[in-house]
């Protein structure tokens, strides 16, 4: 499906903004819905079934991660936050309430794109057959086995569990409390560390060097992306 295809809706109150993204996305081959205000991108929404939706969280009439929840009841769509709030607070908040990535202003024309074709081939891409590749790595979910160009990875069924989870979502960010709340139920307050210890055994186990972000990069404060090439 060529880019001609895909609609975005742009949210954001600040018109010259909007009409920067606008231009940009129309120049990459998309067809742009705007709105001013929350309320407005949700009949919007509705109305057109976009196929992503880039938000501004600063909006006047709703919080931006509410809106996120909203469009959630519903839909799968793929949201990308671009906001000025950097805190990674606001970050945490918008990924736990469904984005599927956060773009801190100001950011650069080519990140933008990059960060929507990427959330655009992976909302279309078929429906995985019991199996994740990428770069040499190969997740057979029905064995529950990994290897790294053929090689056998011998992963703790705890490594196992955190890697597939973030295979299954591939290109979003999780945050850390969505990835311990979905391998251990809960969180407490060594949580994180035993994340992080993991997630260092399994680069280990896959050949990362420290500071290697082949297959998972670690969004400093916030969580885990898996790379989806």
């Amino acid at each position: 499906m060529g880019n001609n295809k895909y609609k975005i809706l742009i949210v954001e109150d600040d018109s010259s903004i909007a009409g920067f993204v606008q231009t940009v996305l129309e120049t990459g081959g998309y067809q742009v819905l705007t709105a001013g205000r929350c309320g407005q991108g949700l009949l919007v929404f509705t109305s057109h079934t976009p196929d992503l939706v880039v938000l501004d969280l600063g909006l006047p009439d709703m919080d931006g991660a509410e809106f996120i929840r909203r469009v959630r009841r519903d839909s799968a769509v793929p949201i990308i936050v671009l906001s000025a709030r950097s805190d990674e607070i606001d970050k945490v908040a918008a990924l736990d309430a469904g984005a599927n990535d956060y773009i801190t202003k100001p950011f650069g024309t080519a990140e933008l794109l990059a960060r929507i074709r990427a959330a655009l081939r992976i909302s279309r891409a078929p429906d995985r057959a019991g199996c994740f590749q990428a770069d040499g790595l190969v997740i057979d979910y029905d064995r529950r086995q990994v290897s790294v160009e053929g090689r056998p990875v011998h992963l703790t069924q705890t490594e196992y569990n955190i890697l597939s989870l973030l295979s299954l979502h591939t290109g979003k960010v999780m945050t850390y409390a969505s990835i311990i709340r979905s391998i251990w139920g809960s969180l407490d307050d060594g949580s994180v560390k035993k994340l992080q210890v993991n997630m260092a055994n399994i680069r280990k186990k896959l050949g990362c060097r420290p500071g290697d972000n082949r297959y998972v990069v670690n969004e400093l404060g916030v969580g885990y992306r898996m790379l989806d090439e």
